[in-house]
């Protein structure tokens, strides 16, 4: 895993040179660095439509461009364009659906995917389990844990205060904690009859 320090300073000099004379390879270094997450995270968002979170993906870099030079650099660029990819997911959905729209926000390894019966049933029961979180322990634990951002970054992204996303991503994680080991209780119980 690249040092987010490093990520950065890269990041940086892009922003600079894609901002002297509007260096267009600058900025499509930057997209070609970030795409790949940015998609990710919309395809989260909009529970796996493609053409969608590729559309929403597309508007958030050309907003970013556009909007290049109030990049101030106090957070990472990649928090700075999370935000942008975010806040474009908001206005395109009714408000009313997202609280029912945003489930299934974290992957599984990659490992449980071509598992046995028994890991995708503990697959199912982690999606149903994510379905049961409320949407914004749902967005913090989507940015925290599979786009690795901290705290402080989910906080900018989402616009939410630090003692919200702190406290969200606890609850969170200790509500899975709580359901996954009843899960596994039952499974142990079921493989000994």
């Amino acid at each position: 895993m690249h040092d987010k320090h490093n990520e950065q300073r890269i990041d940086q000099a892009l922003v600079v040179r894609a901002r002297l004379n509007q260096d267009s390879q600058a900025f499509e270094q930057l997209v070609r660095r970030h795409q790949g997450m940015v998609r990710a995270l919309l395809r989260r968002l909009t529970k796996g439509d493609h053409g969608l979170a590729d559309d929403l993906a597309q508007e958030t870099f050309l907003l970013a461009w556009r909007k290049l030079d109030q990049y101030r650099g106090e957070a990472r660029f990649a928090t700075w364009l999370y935000r942008i990819a975010y806040t474009n997911f908001l206005k395109c959905v009714d408000k009313v659906q997202l609280a029912s729209d945003v489930t299934g926000v974290l992957d599984v390894e990659e490992a449980v995917a071509k598992s046995t019966s028994g890991e995708v049933e503990l697959r199912l029961d982690f999606e149903r389990a994510m379905q049961r979180l409320n949407p914004t322990e749902q967005l913090v634990l989507l940015h925290c844990v599979q786009l690795d951002l901290s705290h402080e970054e989910v906080s900018q992204v989402l616009g939410l205060p630090l003692g919200t996303v702190k406290t969200n991503a606890t609850r969170a994680k200790s509500k899975l904690q709580t359901w996954l080991s009843a899960w596994n209780k039952n499974t142990a119980k079921g493989s000994e009859s």
